[in-house]
């Protein structure tokens, strides 16, 4: 299958799945950045296994989209807007979803983005607009979410969609440097959190197969082939299932870790989504 294929909503919403189709039943889930890639994946995944979902993001129309799919299939699934990066906005979003539905299970924070560009380059508006998306705006969901559990007084599982960090990856340090920091805060607020019930974990995907590889180069996609031992991109699905794992039953004795889901890339492959440097392309002399 094509990338466009692996992430069409009907081969989403039909293909294999592990999981059985009532498992989150009268669940409530909330998942940022479900208009498209990963989001949208966990964001089907979660509806066809009975869950009531939100997704919420900037762009209400690509929102819109994926919630007449899944009402086309009989999913409860509706769309709110929101500026993950302004904490006010969150602030409301966690207002107005209370008011809507009355409580909250499950949050999979998969909104931010990044754009590939040598680090040495970087404008200090590109730093911060991917540090304002990915780090900032991940932990005002994170932590609002914690809040309302508290306040309600009921438990709650918290996924974090982020990168694989312990290699680096060269043409986005901008990204790496956010989702660090939210693998460090995840693995901090899990012990902080867990006398509240709330379980923290991350998902780190490597190279996926979504709309998002079309803002790379074509020098770097080239060699997407080599980021990983199996040779291939993961999809969408493999990435949602792995997110569902994490916030069923299935992960009740797991916090603060992060599950990485890269087909061994981070013990084997090299990943240059800027491009790879001639100076790597010699030998060493």
């Amino acid at each position: 299958m094509n990338v466009e294929q692996l992430n069409s909503p009907e081969h989403l919403w039909t293909a294999d799945t592990v999981y059985r189709p009532d498992l989150f039943k009268g669940k409530v889930a909330l998942v940022s950045g479900g208009g498209s890639g990963i989001g949208r994946a966990v964001a089907l995944l979660f509806a066809r296994l009975g869950a009531t979902v939100v997704i919420c993001g900037r762009t209400l129309e690509k929102l819109e989209k994926v919630v007449a799919f899944a009402q086309s299939k009989g999913a409860d699934m509706t769309a709110m807007t929101v500026n993950v990066r302004e904490s006010d906005a969150v602030d409301a979003l966690f207002k107005s979803f209370h008011e809507k539905f009355g409580r909250l299970d499950h949050v999979v924070n998969n909104a931010g983005g990044q754009f590939p560009q040598h680090a040495i380059d970087y404008a200090p508006k590109g730093w911060m607009a991917v540090i304002n998306n990915n780090l900032n705006g991940t932990w005002f969901m994170m932590q609002r979410a914690a809040q309302y559990w508290r306040e309600h007084q009921t438990p709650g599982s918290i996924v974090n969609v982020v990168v694989v960090t312990e290699r680096g990856m060269p043409g986005v340090a901008h990204t790496v440097a956010a989702r660090a920091g939210i693998v460090g805060a995840s693995r901090t607020v899990a012990v902080e959190w867990a006398p509240l019930g709330i379980r923290v974990n991350c998902v780190a995907p490597g190279l996926t197969a979504t709309e998002g590889l079309e803002v790379y180069p074509p020098e770097a996609q080239k060699e997407f082939p080599l980021a990983n031992p199996l040779k291939r991109p993961g999809t969408p699905m493999e990435i949602a299932e792995a997110c569902i794992y994490l916030s069923a039953p299935s992960g009740s004795f797991v916090t603060g870790e992060v599950l990485t889901v890269d087909g061994g890339g981070k013990l084997w492959g090299e990943l240059w989504t800027a491009g790879r440097p001639d100076w790597y392309a010699l030998p060493r002399s």
